[in-house]
């Protein structure tokens, strides 16, 4: 499945531009460095070896310009039998374009392809490229109570990280 729009493509992600999309998130974290959790911004992310892991055992889509270079990805997986959005990230320098809606409706299309009744996620509840945009995008907040084992699981280890449960939120989307 490839997608295009203006210069940018989206395609299956080739195992030799893993190194690539942990430059992308360092970039994209950046944009976090006067908000309340600046501590991402010159955080390492994820090491190679989980991309590799999410290549394996999920899947990654990325975002390519006119030169065929990665300027985002997104990473899915399932959980509790929906589609699970792992990590989404746009190099700063291409966003503002659309491009992490287009990798959003990528990863809804893998979910509807597969069966999965919706796409997940957990993010900031108040950085406005976190909670407010997917709002925008259709996702809604899930309570504690209709969390699912793996999302409760990914709660877990997000506290266990250091993140205070009332800045993180699970969102949801059903596919239509």
């Amino acid at each position: 499945m490839i997608r295009q729009s203006q210069q940018y493509i989206i395609r299956p992600v080739h195992r030799a531009e893993l190194p690539k999309l942990q430059r992308i998130e360092r970039a994209a974290g950046q944009l976090f460095a006067n908000t309340a959790q600046a501590w991402i911004d010159g955080d390492e992310g994820m090491p190679l070896a989980s991309f590799v892991h999410w290549l394996n055992n999920g899947k990654i889509w990325v975002v390519v310009d006119e030169a065929d270079e990665p300027v985002g990805f997104a990473v899915a997986r399932e959980l509790d039998r929906n589609a699970y959005l792992h990590e989404l990230d746009v190099d700063p320098q291409h966003g503002r374009q659309g491009l992490g809606a287009r990798l959003i409706d990528v990863v809804a299309e893998w979910a509807r392809e597969n069966d999965y009744p919706a796409v997940t996620l957990a993010t900031c509840v108040d950085i406005p490229w976190n909670a407010p945009y997917y709002t925008r995008l259709g996702f809604r907040i899930l309570h504690e109570e209709e969390l699912g084992p793996g999302l409760q699981e990914v709660r877990a280890h997000e506290i266990e990280a250091g993140w205070p449960p009332a800045e993180r939120v699970c969102m949801i989307r059903l596919i239509g």
